[in-house]
């Protein structure tokens, strides 16, 4: 059974249909639903789920309790040693659930950080990942890390520096592109067998 992280920038209040659809094929296929526990993006997905009745879902958070949790499902604690309400404290469940799942639903609003850090976190862990451009009403299928830079070439110029200055965007895409081009060195070189 698959495994989905679902998450998105808090900016959005309100899942587009597009969004919904893909919701409800991830409920009729059964699949686990992984969701944070923010405003924004979270809430409306919790609370799309919660709407349908859907009771395969995980609701991640860093420290005691919950911010939100609209279908009182399963509480996934995450342990951080960073200071509550950092940056740092609150990404410790993003890397959780990118690590706990299979592949990917982002709802992005081509500026959150957090969202494109989450889409990182699942391609450095070789997982797809379906982002929906909240403002083009589109999906796209991001892999690999050519991908990614084609999310970043969508951002306003503040907010790809932004991007750079907060998570180290630059950074992790050479990052990215080091480990990628190192993984086909290697799948050449290995021996056929027969």
């Amino acid at each position: 059974m698959t495994t989905v992280f679902v998450a998105g920038s808090i900016t959005i209040k309100n899942l587009d249909f597009k969004v919904q659809e893909r919701l409800m094929n991830i409920i009729a296929r059964g699949h686990n639903v992984l969701v944070g526990d923010a405003d924004g993006v979270d809430s409306s997905i919790q609370s799309f789920l919660q709407q349908q009745g859907y009771d395969k879902v995980t609701v991640y958070c860093a420290g005691e309790s919950p911010r939100n949790n609209l279908g009182d499902w399963p509480v996934h604690h995450v342990t951080t040693y960073h200071k509550p309400g950092t940056r740092a404290f609150f990404t410790a469940k993003d890397l959780a659930m990118a690590e706990a799942a299979d592949a990917g639903l982002m709802i992005w609003d081509m500026k959150s950080t957090g969202t494109l850090s989450n889409v990182l976190e699942l391609v450095r862990r070789k997982k797809c990942t379906w982002v929906f451009i909240n403002k083009e009403k589109t999906f796209k299928a991001v892999k690999r890390v050519h991908h990614i830079e084609t999310l970043a070439d969508l951002m306003s110029t503040a907010a790809r520096m932004k991007a750079d200055t907060k998570m180290g965007l630059n950074e992790k895409l050479i990052e990215l592109h080091s480990r990628e081009q190192q993984f086909a060195l290697l799948a050449e070189r290995m021996p056929e067998v027969a």
